[in-house]
């Protein structure tokens, strides 16, 4: 059942869902979650259940923002034992917004949703659906929210409610209320970064680059290593459509089209690039800006993968670090 957030009872009713431990799924700016009560152990449980997803991969908990710069300071406070002063001064500069930040869990908190392990990932999300959700919850007891992307593991993550409605439609009618805030604006998963460990830790790019990390809290991020915890969207194949999906450089993507001529009507194509296709060859033009194409990427593969065909071409996208976070989800779902 999908209701228009624009409407404060659809808010409330979906404020009144999580507290009785059912899912909603959530507008956020990155992209829609399948949100549950993350203290709630059976809740988190039914969120692992309907996505298909392995109950040792952590969620993320979405925190409520409140009033002032650091309003989120009691869901902090509520899941985390410890927040060094790098991970605060990135909150300072970050939040509300699309970054993650992994820290020390306390004891006897959100266990489920962190996948048994001894930390937690915190974000406080700008989309004012989710905020006023989330705030709604709060004043109902829920501490914090997990919100894991709204679709089956391992595949292309939803940007509008009517996704979201495509990947369960098999749950019961009463099983899922979808609050429809529009397409999200930002349209890749959150960055993610390490705080547990003394230094920052890149663990997932996103829309936010390691330059304005190190800029807002005066270190130097590393890269992930084998000592860095679990983390959503970490795996090797994640974010893919059913066609499998190639990246591939313009020219030798324009010769093989060249090559298969007519024959290349399996093949679906999205490319910065002016290639010259076939007739009947679907073809998307990738924005050469990096926010606008991951505000549009999952949709177009889901669009590109909703023509049945057996492959999609990519053309690899710029190698700057603008791009970090498309390039990641491309080269997962890819893998």
């Amino acid at each position: 059942m999908s209701l228009p957030a624009s409407d404060p009872a659809a808010i409330e009713a979906a404020a009144q869902r999580l507290a009785a431990g059912s899912l909603v799924g959530m507008p956020t700016e990155t992209v829609y979650g399948l949100a549950a009560d993350a203290d709630n152990a059976t809740a988190v449980h039914r969120i692992f259940a309907a996505k298909g997803r392995p109950a040792d991969h952590p969620l993320i908990v979405h925190l409520a923002p409140g009033e002032g710069a650091q309003g989120w300071r009691a869901g902090v406070d509520h899941y985390a034992r410890e927040v060094p002063a790098f991970a605060a001064a990135l909150m300072k500069a970050f939040w509300p917004g699309p970054l993650t930040l992994i820290l020390p869990r306390r004891d006897g908190v959100a266990a489920v949703a962190a996948g048994g392990q001894d930390s937690v990932g915190l974000r406080c999300p700008a989309h004012p659906v989710a905020q006023a959700l989330l705030v709604a919850a709060a004043a109902r007891g829920v501490s914090g929210v997990a919100a894991p992307s709204a679709n089956r593991f391992g595949r292309v993550s939803p940007t509008t409610a009517a996704h979201v409605a495509e990947e369960f439609s098999d749950l019961p009618d009463d099983g899922l209320l979808i609050l429809d805030g529009g397409a999200c604006p930002v349209g890749i998963e959150s960055t993610i970064v390490d705080a547990t460990r003394g230094h920052p830790v890149l663990l997932r790019p996103g829309m936010i680059t390691p330059a304005q990390l190190e800029a807002a809290c005066g270190q130097p991020v590393r890269l992930r290593d084998e000592a860095a915890p679990r983390a959503s969207g970490t795996l090797e194949s994640h974010y893919a459509p059913r066609a499998k999906v190639r990246l591939m450089d313009g020219k030798p993507l324009q010769a093989a089209l060249d090559v298969l001529g007519a024959d290349a009507k399996h093949i679906a194509v999205y490319a910065h690039s002016p290639l010259k296709v076939a007739r009947g060859v679907p073809l998307r033009r990738m924005p050469l800006d990096a926010a606008r194409c991951a505000q549009e990427l999952f949709a177009v593969l889901r669009e590109l993968d909703a023509t049945g065909v057996r492959l999609i071409w990519v053309e690899t996208p710029p190698a700057d670090t603008a791009w970090d976070g498309v390039r990641d989800r491309l080269q997962r779902a890819a893998a």
